[in-house]
């Protein structure tokens, strides 16, 4: 597929959108399935959508609303050419007070798994494991 495909570009704005909604539940949700599984950066697995927002609602009340990441798109794999497997590294930054714990890491790699539904691409399944060497 070339470096400009439709395909490629949807999905690379879905990836920028979720970093970009990342505090923001009601329009970053929209960018999953309703059957999303996701790893959070502490290790916290979290399924389906209702699941998603309260994790994230929950998290947003508290410090780690000040917490943010950026991401780097290394890779764009298609198993068909309606599933891809998207490789990341997720960057951290903790605006927490000093007195916070401690991250597991300030990066990790994030591994996306994104199907296309109708006309738009969107995230079935995410990980990030914490790079701590």
């Amino acid at each position: 597929m070339s470096t400009d495909s439709p395909a490629l570009t949807a999905i690379r704005r879905v990836v920028a959108d979720a970093v970009e909604f990342q505090n923001d539940v009601e329009r970053f949700i929209p960018l999953h399935t309703a059957e999303v599984n996701i790893v959070n950066f502490g290790g916290r697995r979290v399924s389906g959508r209702g699941a998603l927002a309260g994790a994230m609602q929950q998290a947003l009340a508290t410090p780690l609303s000040e917490v943010t990441t950026t991401v780097d798109i290394e890779d764009i794999r298609f198993l068909r050419n309606d599933v891809a497997i998207v490789a990341c590294v997720k960057h951290v930054f903790d605006g927490r007070d000093s007195a916070a714990p401690a991250l597991p890491a300030t990066s990790g790699q994030l591994t996306y798994v994104m199907v296309e539904d109708g006309d738009r691409w969107l995230i079935d399944s995410a990980q990030t494991t914490p790079i701590t060497a």
